[in-house]
């Protein structure tokens, strides 16, 4: 597998933009998939910097409702003509984000997708190709990080803090590695990975995404969250590349703690498995 970062917070390289959020192609032996699409047409320009042509993507998937996810889909809609786009059927619900100083901002993705005749809405477990398989329906064991407080949905009429059923991860294997691939992982990084275990028995080799350990609103987690966090992710095998919304802060934090088992990914970086 190569898995190349089309988009990011940051970039590896000048030539490459960087933007508030996360857009990754996977390619295997029988499939290119892209999964997320960042906030709009940034992914695509930094794949044809990098001599990618994402009219060859098989398949998006996108890993949660979020504009900063899937507000490029249209751009990748109007540049690929034969992908399907795997989302959770509430990935349509209305999403919020409430600021600092009250303010409510519209977090959701582009209301004219929904009648899209590509789109696939997805279930927990469901194949998407071979050896590509999707898990949601994320079973909580631990608290989720509080920097997802600000976050809210729309239900019945009233703004609610979102429990996000939105979110999805997705799995990898190929030549006995499997590969975990998280958004942002708002149910918390460690319920995902226990949630995973549970579901197949197993440990991923290398886990990709971001880690919501930061937010606009709260700042970096707290150190105790941070702590346990690490504390969990150590007693595992898994290697560890993160990004986006772990924030580069509550990264450093996890490096001191992990070591070389966690890296940080930016915009043009390649990880070949």
């Amino acid at each position: 597998m190569k898995i190349t970062v089309l988009a990011e917070n940051t970039s590896a390289s000048e030539a490459l933009g960087s933007e508030h959020g996360l857009s990754v192609l996977i390619q295997t032996k029988s499939a290119a998939i892209l999964f997320d699409t960042g906030c709009g047409g940034l992914f695509l320009k930094n794949a044809k910097k990098l001599g990618l042509d994402i009219r060859q993507v098989t398949h998006l998937i996108l890993s949660h409702g979020h504009y900063d996810h899937g507000g490029g889909i249209p751009a990748f809609l109007a540049e690929n003509k034969q992908a399907s786009v795997f989302l959770r059927k509430e990935a349509f619900t209305p999403l919020y984000a409430k600021r600092l100083g009250g303010e409510i901002d519209d977090i959701g993705l582009p209301g004219e997708l929904k009648d899209d005749p590509r789109l696939v809405f997805t279930h927990d477990g469901m194949v998407v190709t071979e050896k590509v398989t999707l898990f949601s329906d994320i079973r909580l064991s631990e608290p989720i990080p509080h920097t997802n407080q600000n976050l809210m949905k729309k239900e019945n009429g009233q703004l609610v803090p979102d429990d996000f059923p939105h979110e999805q991860v997705a799995e990898f294997r190929e030549d006995g590695k499997t590969l975990l691939v998280t958004g942002c992982s708002h149910h918390g990084i460690v319920n995902i990975l226990k949630d995973y275990e549970e579901k197949t028995g197993r440990i991923p080799n290398v886990v990709i995404g971001g880690f919501h350990l930061h937010s606009h609103t709260h700042g970096r987690a707290e150190d105790k969250v941070i702590d346990s966090i690490a504390g969990y992710l150590a007693k595992t095998s898994a290697r560890y590349y993160t990004c986006h919304c772990t924030g580069v802060p509550a990264y450093e934090e996890l490096r001191k703690r992990l070591g070389k088992q966690i890296e940080y990914i930016s915009g043009g970086q390649t990880i070949t498995l």
